[in-house]
């Protein structure tokens, strides 16, 4: 029983990762509350698990401590007092957005314990490549079906903003955003050679599938984050450490490097002939029509340069610890120019900037702090001698890369989908970093909770 409920939460959050990305995006209310309920029948299950192994034994990745930190701060900045007047005071502008916000990423952070617990094992990790490599095609394939068959509808039945959509998401920003996310990964296992000769093709095909996905979106954002990701394995593949047998890598560094970059230059040229076949014309048409709208007048005063300046307003006014994590909406009118008062601004089109207006100081660098953790785990996943845990690194690495780049002008990392898919990828780094230190015989970095559940014996062991 307890193999069967292990297995089951495995495939439970893959099902959350499935969930999120068809339903919109998880921005919605109906969809939020289904993806909080589903994570909270998969912790429950973990507590069962528990009871019948009368064990209880969760990892935690060094990774972990600042996004508990950062959910720790949401949680003092939610604390309200009410004076004698009934007046409400707290760190938050908005403590019911920041309770809402925080409540989510409680979630979020309880998904990547279980995706580092669940999918701590070659066979695991193995499956969940497998896994993405799928599920990213079909998203590519389901998205292209309906850019050429659909009239600004989603599942053919829910209107589109003026055509912003792509596939399940309602912003093709978004879209773009989850999917270069993927794309490194079976690049990554054609170029570590993680799988057999006979696989390249399927790989090579379900990379270029998901890149043509992409461009056709005409995410400007997306399509230099994808760059962004090739450049990254590109670069990454000279990392790679030559296994015991040196069965798997080239004896000449240069022509493993060289070769490894042909795979990567193969899999754009595929993309850029897939346009091609597609219809270019058609593809440049939109995109000159969706530069065309972005400098409408309606457009101006939304515009990222606008955002951008007075979001830099609002973090020069409450520089230490934000306006509150979520209370970004709330507070931007205060601070808006011109004519962007009257606009309904979500978010900073920037998670950088978003981090220091919510979360001030502080959050930037508990966010600088966990941006180091995954990039010192991505490199040392990338020395690892098993080419399946190297190219899960490395494609980790890339996913991560390209959305970091990606968020310099969006804002994926606030949709809950692409957040669940980036620290599900974060999961992935953190345990081939930790496998890697365990092949080099250094300590690996994270900590281990184990306790007895049973009455007549309990501990805690770090």
């Amino acid at each position: 029983m307890s193999k069967v409920l292990e297995k089951t939460i495995a495939v439970g959050l893959l099902v959350m990762v499935v969930f999120t990305a068809l339903a919109f995006g998880t921005v919605e209310p109906w969809s939020i509350a289904l993806f909080e309920l589903g994570v909270t029948l998969l912790l429950l299950l973990w507590a069962v698990k528990a009871v019948l192994d009368k064990r209880l034994k969760i990892s935690v990745p060094a990774v972990a401590l600042p996004l508990m930190l950062f959910v720790a701060l949401g949680l003092i900045q939610s604390i309200s007092f009410t004076a004698s007047d009934w007046s409400r005071s707290a760190l938050s502008m908005d403590v019911d957005a920041t309770r809402s916000t925080v409540i989510v990423l409680i979630i979020l952070l309880a998904s990547f314990i279980i995706a580092a617990n669940f999918f701590a094992s070659r066979e695991r990790l193995g499956k969940l490549a497998s896994f993405l490599v799928i599920f990213g095609v079909a998203l590519s394939l389901f998205a292209l079906l309906q850019y050429f068959t659909s009239e600004g509808r989603i599942y053919g039945f829910k209107p589109m903003r003026s055509n912003e959509g792509f596939g399940p998401f309602i912003n093709r920003n978004h879209f773009a955003g989850y999917m270069e996310m993927l794309i490194p990964v079976p690049i990554s296992l054609i170029v570590a050679r993680a799988v057999h000769k006979q696989s390249w093709v399927f790989y090579g095909f379900a990379s270029a599938i998901m890149g043509l996905a992409v461009v056709t979106s005409l995410s400007r954002g997306g399509i230099l984050s994808l760059m962004a990701g090739l450049v990254f394995i590109a670069v990454a593949s000279s990392q790679l450490r030559r296994n015991r047998e040196r069965k798997s890598f080239d004896r000449s560094n240069t022509a493993s490097i060289l070769k490894r970059s042909g795979a990567v230059a193969a899999v754009a040229a595929t993309i850029f002939v897939g346009v091609v076949w597609i219809g270019a014309e058609d593809v440049l048409r939109r995109t000159a029509e969706s530069i065309e709208q972005a400098k409408s007048a309606d457009e101006v005063y939304s515009s990222r340069k606008w955002i951008w300046n007075d979001t830099l307003k609002m973090v020069r006014a409450y520089p230490i610890l934000g306006v509150g994590i979520g209370a970004y909406e709330t507070v931007f009118p205060r601070f808006a120019s011109g004519g962007e008062s009257r606009v309904r601004i979500d978010f900073a089109h920037n998670d950088y900037l978003q981090v220091l207006a919510d979360a001030g100081i502080v959050g930037g660098l508990l966010a600088l702090w966990f941006i180091y953790l995954v990039a010192r785990a991505v490199l040392n996943g990338l020395r690892s001698a098993d080419p399946l845990r190297a190219a899960m690194a490395m494609a980790a690495g890339a996913g991560i890369f390209s959305i970091l780049v990606h968020s310099l002008f969006d804002f994926n990392l606030q949709i809950p989908s692409n957040s669940l898919l980036f620290l599900l990828l974060s999961a992935v780094a953190s345990y081939a970093g930790a496998s890697a230190d365990r092949e080099s015989g250094q300590p690996a970095l994270k900590q281990t909770v184990s306790s007895d559940t049973s009455p007549l014996a309990t501990g805690v062991s770090l």
